[in-house]
């Protein structure tokens, strides 16, 4: 899905940097095991640029986004740091990543590369076989700084190696969730 600039009185926020991308991971050859490549075509949803509406808000029409299944609030936060999100996704491999124990996996971001303030942005994805051949589909699912209002659903930090995911999922293996 490439989604559509958003439009906030005379401002326009291109979103072009969250269209879907194909990015290829390349796995080193280690302790007699081959190395291996894959194809990964990623999407990124609309909840890293957008916010619930909570209960009890009166919603400002102007700022709500809209796609054919919900409509969320644009949130200006979530938006510039989205920026860093094919950045975060192209560096899987390197980061430390956790299982939620949701079925998802998760990796944190410190820095605010604009203010170099100490944040936890939490990048929130999930992968699956594509259905088309040779190649992986993941979708990042929600990413957001962790504030007061997210403390209580944290799930614990479960790490697991980025590439046992791709692996796994490549070969249709259950991905354990590391005790």
């Amino acid at each position: 899905m490439n989604w559509r600039p958003f439009r906030y009185g005379v401002e326009e926020y291109d979103l072009c940097h969250l269209h879907p991308a194909t990015i290829t991971f390349e796995q080193e050859a280690k302790d007699g095991k081959p190395a291996r490549c894959y194809t990964v075509d990623v999407v990124f949803s609309m909840h890293c640029f957008t916010r619930g509406i909570k209960t009890d808000e009166s919603a400002d029409p102007d700022l709500c986004y809209r796609d054919d299944r919900e409509t969320r609030l644009f949130d200006f936060q979530r938006y510039e740091l989205s920026h860093q999100l094919p950045g975060i996704v192209k560096d899987l491999c390197k980061r430390r990543v956790y299982h939620s124990g949701k079925g998802n996996f998760f990796t944190i971001e410190f820095i605010d590369k604009r203010t170099g303030a100490r944040l936890e942005y939490e990048v929130y994805f999930a992968a699956s076989r594509s259905p088309l051949k040779g190649r992986i589909h993941l979708v990042v699912q929600s990413a957001y700084v962790r504030d007061p209002e997210h403390r209580a659903n944290r799930p614990r930090l479960k790490p697991i190696s980025f590439a046992v995911i791709l692996f796994n999922v490549w070969n249709n293996k259950e991905i354990k969730i590391p005790k």
